[in-house]
């Protein structure tokens, strides 16, 4: 029961702060291409409370946590606002802004993966989950659905024509879309058969 109880109150707290590192480098690369607005709401900071949104980042992922044995979790922050208008190029940094997220992920999980090896076990085997909470993070926002990055990530990708029927379909069908990934289907989720197998693979390279 202690062990179960530590657990949760470390997987939500890794993802609190994998959702605060993700969010900030949002708002620094908004700041970074001219916009101001996140710098201007708060949102350029790495305080995890002023990203925390209260269901995505605590509620949803507690419960996802016990329904699922301890084998299944994701959320969200809060977004990081951002105003296109005020970018030179904004499809173009819209892209970038939305990729500085999973990246910043990415690059914390491997300078933790890299620290853990000077460390002894008993510290290192508390960072292991650390390190596969910002993975996940980073590839399931990496999916090219709305209304998560990966969907901006490749509007800004895509011919500017062909970009802009992806966005409209992403804007009627984006989040209907996303919520049929996460629903289970036999036990599983769609969303979780597109993950697993990347995360697994980032995994055994960060952690060989």
């Amino acid at each position: 029961m202690i062990y179960t109880l530590i657990s949760l109150l470390l997987g939500v707290t890794y993802l609190v702060l994998a959702v605060a590192i993700h969010e900030f480098a949002h708002a620094f690369a908004a700041d970074r291409l001219g916009d101001p607005t996140a710098r201007v709401a708060g949102r350029l900071t790495l305080n995890p409370l002023a990203h925390i949104d209260p269901i995505g980042t605590v509620v949803l992922p507690l419960t996802l946590i016990l329904l699922s044995g301890g084998t299944f979790a994701f959320g969200w922050g809060k977004p990081t606002p951002f105003d296109p208008y005020n970018l030179q190029k904004p499809r173009r940094d819209t892209g970038i802004i939305s990729l500085a997220g999973p990246l910043s992920n990415i690059l914390l999980a491997v300078i933790v993966s890299i620290a853990i090896r000077f460390l002894p076990y008993t510290i290192s085997v508390f960072l292991v989950p650390f390190i596969l909470t910002n993975v996940a993070l980073a590839v399931f926002n990496l999916i090219p659905v709305g209304p998560l990055d990966g969907q901006k990530i490749l509007f800004g990708l895509l011919p500017r024509d062909l970009a802009y029927e992806y966005q409209v379909i992403m804007n009627r069908y984006g989040t209907l879309i996303l919520l049929l990934l996460i629903l289970p289907i036999s036990g599983s989720s769609p969303i979780s058969a597109i993950m697993n197998p990347i995360i697994s693979f980032i995994a055994r390279i960060l952690l060989h």
